[in-house]
């Protein structure tokens, strides 16, 4: 078991230097920030559109899955608190090249997912100004929230929680609004549960609807495990980053599960869509004065707040490469105040992408930006649960130390959480939404692997050199 510590040490040691600054309430608020955004208020419209009713059901399996990955990532951040997080575990546990990939995978699908983010931003902004090009909310935004990432992490944990505060009451108020027009002055027919079985039933399209509902469910989830890479700036980690995760997995499964279904009895299931927010329609629906417009606010702020947790961590996870040697020197260098700032520019290029995007195809830039998206994410949460497979053999095999958090279960459970993501991820190719994930996921695994090699071998010749007592330089 020394040996093995001794080897973990030696990555988490490679990656010091950033500040741990970050409260329990702030991890909490951060991964909520990550979680409730474009996904429950903007992407939940598409999920209705595919399972009509049944979109509960979808909601709930990927509540399932989120819940198993959460026990995963909370045992494992505890035995390894580093901002590589799963990336670090990859590598230390499987080798060198699923932590490449897994860290590289992980990071452009967050990349392109800020991307989501300021798209959908565009499209919320357009409520209030219907003729201003997309674009120029792309830059505004961008701009502010690269500003907030570079300057420190207390700022951003402070933004973060207060933008996640935003949502949080908005969504409880929700909720509260919802259940009394429901449930306490109700007297519009159009209005109740009836509306589960209207027009054509709680399974309007069918068992198939309602599993490929699970994908864009699993969409509004992803996020939950930025907890973990925050455990290298976190105060306390080992009991900060489970306390979190235990939190926010129940927060999460409570908003969606609720929101969602108080919708659904307020607007008919064929009503929803991409074109505004569902929370906006209901509350155009209801006549209340003012209300579309607040709602409209917060959705908003649930994108930026989404956002702003993105650059966070696909920052450190640029930075975790660097550091590893995967990704070149400057990336992991850090501000005076504790800031990987190249990393943070480098990783904007989603932004660019998104711009580029809205300019040329304003009305489709968010579907396209979610499918390139969800490969690298889905992956990844595959690849979490492979990794506890092997991190938990190893660890009872060289006599590790009993950990106050155990994934319950196992080893059961984590192969569930495999193959539940295993049989998403092929779902996607049967579906001509989502066929975009296995299409430009596929061949971008491929780019990474051979890059891989690339760098294993420019690597080996590196270690050569330095034998010999030949200069790095030497070609």
């Amino acid at each position: 078991m020394e040996k093995e510590e001794a080897h973990f040490q030696e990555i988490i040691e490679r990656e010091k230097g950033l500040q741990r600054g970050l409260s329990t309430r702030q991890l909490s608020m951060i991964a909520i920030g990550g979680a409730i955004g474009t996904g429950l208020f903007l992407g939940s419209g598409m999920a209705i559109g595919l399972a009509g009713p049944s979109v509960i059901l979808s909601y709930g399996i990927g509540a399932i899955i989120a819940f198993l990955l959460m026990g995963c990532l909370a045992e494992m951040t505890v035995a390894h608190p580093t901002s590589g997080s799963f990336g670090a575990y990859a590598e230390h546990y499987i080798g060198p090249w699923a932590g490449f990939t897994v860290r590289y995978a992980y990071w452009a699908s967050i990349v392109v997912a800020v991307g989501t983010e300021v798209t959908a931003v565009s499209v919320y902004m357009k409520y209030w100004f219907p003729t201003a090009p997309g674009w120029m909310w792309v830059i505004l935004f961008s701009a502010l929230l690269i500003f907030v990432n570079a300057t420190s992490v207390s700022l951003f944990g402070t933004i973060e929680y207060w933008f996640s505060m935003i949502k949080i009451v908005a969504i409880v108020g929700f909720i509260l609004l919802s259940a009394y027009v429901v449930f306490g002055t109700n007297t519009n027919p159009e209005i109740g549960i009836q509306n589960y079985t209207n027009a054509g039933g709680f399974l309007p399209n069918g068992w198939w609807g309602m599993w490929v509902a699970v994908c864009v469910a699993l969409f509004s989830y992803l996020s939950i495990e930025m907890i973990a890479v925050t455990a290298g700036e976190a105060k306390n980690p080992e009991k900060a980053v489970p306390k979190a995760l235990r939190s926010t997995i129940y927060r999460l499964i409570i908003f969606y599960i609720l929101t969602l279904a108080f919708m659904l009895m307020i607007v008919p299931w064929k009503a929803a869509g991409v074109d505004k927010s569902p929370f906006v329609k209901v509350m155009e629906l209801l006549n209340i004065p003012g209300a579309s417009g607040i709602m409209n606010f917060v959705v908003l702020i649930a994108a930026l707040s989404s956002m702003n947790s993105q650059l966070y961590i696909t920052t450190r996870m640029m930075f975790s490469l660097s550091r590893a040697g995967y990704a070149p020197a400057r990336f992991g260098q850090l501000s005076k105040r504790g800031v990987p700032v190249s990393a943070l520019f480098f990783s904007t290029i989603g932004i660019a992408l998104a711009t580029i995007l809205t300019i040329v195809s304003p009305n489709q830039a968010f579907m396209l930006m979610m499918g390139i998206s969800m490969f690298g994410a889905m992956f990844t949460w595959m690849m979490i649960f492979i990794i506890h497979l092997y991190f938990r053999k190893k660890w009872v095999a060289s006599g590790g130390r009993d950990l106050p958090v155990r994934m319950w279960g196992y080893p059961y459970l984590t192969t569930l959480g495999a193959v539940l993501m295993f049989a998403i991820l092929i779902t996607t190719w049967f579906t001509d939404m989502f066929k975009s994930t296995l299409t430009t996921g596929i061949p971008f695994l491929l780019v990474v692997t051979i890059g891989y090699f690339v760098w294993k071998k420019a690597n080996e010749r590196k270690v050569l050199v330095k034998k010999d007592g030949v200069s790095d330089h030497v070609k």
